[in-house]
């Protein structure tokens, strides 16, 4: 993709969410480029926020009718499956709310609440955080017989902080999370990050949509993390990208002199760095906003990454295949030996420790796949 559509990408969603105004001129694209602005905005799934931003360009600047109509449809489309998120997840609530469990929507609703317009924002599944502890949230949700089968079974091993929910009628995949983070391979920087995660999801309050919403602070830290994590395994894209953009422009200054502080002690300080430079030059990220100094190499090299992969990396060729992506993450993780050393030292370390805790499941339900690790 050449970097004229990259920045052209980065202009609609500035004007998406109200932070630019539409040049007159609106960005010279052809069909073809417009075409091509629309696959990519998809791969980055971020298709009804730069629709937000094509509304407001003039009328003779905007995309194709033809594609117009399509984009349209699509962010209504958008629209609808946040309305059905949000409406799933305020049910949620009240079940475990009922059930005298203390709950919070981790990420993307929460994010979307954030935005100038909340619907526009593409949100994928629910994360969920209830509180108990592992054992019990797990007798709960198997008491009612909510928990999605062998294949959760095999992702307790892989993804130990959370379980998937049985599919509900309106086909939204639910993540119950017993931990409020995925954290941080590194044990020492992670034991830290918990524990301060842990107090702060116990300040989640009740949003108007009808669900408990953790504070800006928890939610700059995790998905710090969060993207660290991704980043090194199998990728981000854009989505998470402006997420961040997003959360520190909802931030006060005491949210970011507090969350800066503790950048190196939670092992994050290489990726604020290299995100600060991408957010402030992509989508004009003022300095006294950022968490700490930019860093161009590693932002470079974040931004590279995130769209040649797409949306956590899907489209990255490469990976195709269950054997050709397990190989290429394990490359993967050797050549961000650079960008996180600690993080990918403990992420090799995770992985062997994983695949041996995981051989009884594996023999029980006559699985050798690799799914699920990472």
């Amino acid at each position: 993709m050449t970097p004229m559509l990259e920045d052209a990408l980065f202009t609609l969603l500035r004007i998406g969410l109200g932070v630019a105004e539409p040049q007159p001129s609106g960005l010279a694209l052809s069909a073809e480029d417009w075409e091509r602005l629309y696959s990519m905005a998809g791969e980055q799934s971020v298709l009804g926020i730069a629709y937000a931003g094509i509304e407001r360009l003039p009328k003779d600047a905007q995309p194709p009718m033809e594609l117009a109509f399509q984009w349209a449809s699509e962010a209504e489309t958008v629209r609808g499956h946040n309305r059905l998120v949000n409406a799933e997840a305020s049910r949620l609530t009240e079940f475990f709310a009922a059930a005298g469990r203390k709950t919070a929507v981790l990420k993307g609703p929460a994010n979307a609440m954030l935005y100038p317009d909340p619907l526009s924002r593409q949100c994928g599944d629910i994360d969920l955080w209830v509180e108990g502890g592992r054992k019990s949230v797990l007798d709960l949700l198997k008491h009612k017989n909510l928990v999605a089968g062998e294949h959760s079974l095999m992702m307790l091993y892989a993804a130990p902080h959370h379980v998937d929910l049985a599919p509900g009628p309106d086909g939204i995949h639910v993540e119950i999370h017993f931990e409020p983070s995925s954290g941080n391979k590194d044990p020492f920087a992670n034991r830290r990050m918990m524990r301060y995660l842990a107090g702060e999801i116990a300040k989640a309050c009740m949003a108007p949509v009808g669900f408990c919403v953790p504070s800006i602070r928890f939610a700059l830290v995790m998905q710090l993390s969060h993207i660290q994590r991704h980043f090194i395994s199998t990728g981000i894209g854009l989505r998470q990208i402006v997420d961040y953009y997003v959360l520190l422009q909802n931030s006060t200054e005491a949210d970011r002199t507090e969350v800066a502080a503790r950048l190196r002690t939670f092992g994050l300080s290489h990726m604020a760095g290299a995100l600060m430079w991408v957010l402030g030059e992509k989508l004009g990220l003022e300095r006294n906003r950022m968490l700490c100094k930019p860093d161009a190499f590693r932002g470079r090299w974040l931004l590279s990454k995130a769209f040649a992969g797409g949306n956590f990396g899907h489209y990255t060729e490469e990976e195709r295949g269950l054997v050709r992506r397990w190989i290429a993450r394990r490359w993967r993780l050797l050549r961000c030996l650079p960008f996180a050393p600690a993080e990918v030292f403990w992420t090799g370390v995770d992985f062997a420790m994983t695949l041996v805790r995981s051989i009884p499941v594996r023999i029980r339900l006559r699985r050798l796949s690799l799914e699920g690790l990472q």
